[in-house]
């Protein structure tokens, strides 16, 4: 294949715009709601759910911060979460990442340096996700391994039951 040129995949990435930033100066106490773009540099001491029905986007940068749940369809992370994180269709997680909690993903993008301090599972129904209110108990787990991500089970992960 001489002369040919190989033309570069770009990575997958949800486009659009990002409506709504929370700099890093920031800290909101509540609920978040939204649809559209959402770019987190601050603090959020709350949930952070997706319109029902949206093909919102959540980026937290890597100096942002949420202490609570996440719900949406694409969900980019180089920060830090507290909390669970449910993405319906796509999970991205950049290498300063850091989930203290369990993730429930459709399709799952890991850098090399992200940290996940919980349990994986992967879920096909993308519609459930972002209807319950507790974990989903269908589904499988899948436990994943790699060059600077631990290793992660069923019932392991930090938490004391």
């Amino acid at each position: 294949m001489l002369g040919k040129k190989k033309q570069k995949q770009k990575p997958r990435r949800p486009t659009g715009n990002f409506d709504t930033l929370i700099s890093s100066r920031t800290t909101i106490e509540g609920d978040v709601h939204f649809s559209g773009g959402l770019h987190v540099d601050g603090h959020i001491r709350g949930k952070v759910l997706a319109e029902d029905g949206s093909d919102a986007v959540l980026r937290v940068s890597e100096v942002g911060e949420i202490t609570g749940d996440i719900a949406a369809p694409h969900v980019i992370i180089n920060g830090t979460v507290h909390g669970d994180v449910y993405a319906s269709a796509h999970l991205e997680l950049a290498e300063k990442a850091a989930i203290n909690g369990s993730v429930y993903y459709n399709l799952i993008q890991m850098a090399m340096g992200s940290s996940v301090n919980g349990n994986l599972v992967h879920q096909r129904e993308t519609s459930r996700l972002l209807t319950q209110d507790k974990a989903p108990s269908a589904g499988t787990d899948d436990a994943l391994s790699g060059e600077g991500v631990e290793e992660v089970h069923e019932g392991d992960g930090g938490k004391s039951e």
